[in-house]
């Protein structure tokens, strides 16, 4: 129903109903796992309300002009950043804000611009569309900032916010929002964003984008798989199938990289996870069936009660990782805290 949008038809179809009944709620949080299309489903939503969805389309950050501007702000100094909001505006009735800086979170800076641009009326037609990407990167301050935007919303403002999990974010910015949950997809609908995308190595993609499409075009596979040798290290280690030397002398490169931020070794950690879940339990299929020899190994080795730990303690790094703390110590402690077990 909305151009080059793969997936989640119930959603979309509830979006189209809004757009042909007139009647638009004035937030919309669009949730679900990264790369399962929120922000791309947001913009062709705009478009449909705004037109022009070649200017609208300029805006997404996966573009290489965009993630280029991205990593260039990381460097400025956090003063700099906060007199010069982060925010893009192809199209002048269209508007995204994302999360930006060495933490990638969304500022209070920007939140009190969304309050500010809010106000201005639509250079053309009924609406302006307002995108807050990834909302559950905002700190506690911004997003009661952003409440105060959403109390009183001017009457032409469509706020649409994307978020992992819904409920990282407070409650008083949930009650507030029609709430739309995107699923991952299923193999057939993957097959046919691979093939309609003219996909390399759409196979292997599929399965480590675990239903996610933009994971599976952008996903550098050279480099993901580099990062997940080392996650693996580091849970062969906490498993006790590999001694803590073994994982001391895997991880000395990644913790002495500054630009290899522990972030980006999270979508590996949970995907080999979810893998010795499924291996402990007796299932068949995994997401990495090519390191499916060593994952067996460890699942054999640990528990249940070991599995929802790791777990546990690999959502209480996503969380550290936003607070800024040494990725060193840190993934040594995950290792040393599971050995334990």
């Amino acid at each position: 129903m909305f151009e080059g949008f793969y997936g989640n038809a119930l959603v979309t179809s509830a979006l189209e109903k809004m757009i042909e009944s007139g009647r638009i709620p004035q937030t919309i949080l669009l949730a679900g796992p990264e790369g399962t299309g929120k922000a791309t489903l947001a913009r062709r939503f705009a478009a449909r309300l705004l037109g022009d969805p070649a200017k609208i389309e300029l805006d997404d950050l996966s573009r290489e002009e965009n993630r280029a501007l991205i990593a260039e702000r990381e460097k400025w100094p956090s003063e700099k950043r906060g007199d010069d909001p982060l925010f893009f505006a192809s199209h002048p009735d269209f508007v995204t804000f994302c999360p930006e800086g060495p933490l990638r979170q969304i500022s209070i800076q920007q939140m009190r611009l969304v309050k500010e641009r809010a106000q201005l009326r639509p250079l053309k037609g009924k609406w302006r569309v307002f995108l807050i990407d990834q909302l559950d990167r905002a700190n506690i301050q911004a997003a009661d900032s952003l409440l105060k935007t959403l109390e009183e919303p001017p009457e032409h403002l469509i706020l649409i916010v994307t978020a992992e999990n819904p409920y990282d974010l407070p409650s008083t910015i949930r009650s507030r929002s029609v709430i739309f949950h995107l699923s991952p997809l299923p193999d057939s609908e993957m097959k046919a964003f691979a093939e309609a995308h003219g996909l390399r190595d759409a196979g292997r993609r599929i399965a480590l984008a675990g239903g996610s499409p933009g994971l599976a075009r952008s996903i550098d596979l050279a480099v993901y798989e580099k990062r997940r040798g080392v996650m693996l290290a580091m849970l062969e280690s906490a498993g006790g199938t590999a001694p803590f030397g073994a994982w001391a002398k895997s991880s000395e490169s990644f913790i002495a990289s500054k630009s290899e931020k522990l972030d980006l070794y999270f979508k590996p950690l949970y995907s080999l996870l979810e893998d010795l879940l499924v291996l402990h339990s007796g299932g068949a299929e995994v997401r990495n069936q090519d390191l499916r020899p060593a994952l067996e190994r460890l699942a054999g080795k640990v528990s249940f009660d070991w599995l929802r730990e790791a777990v546990e303690q690999a959502d209480t790094l996503v969380g550290l990782q936003r607070r800024n703390v040494q990725k060193g110590p840190s993934v040594d402690s995950y290792v040393i805290g599971l050995r334990g077990l």
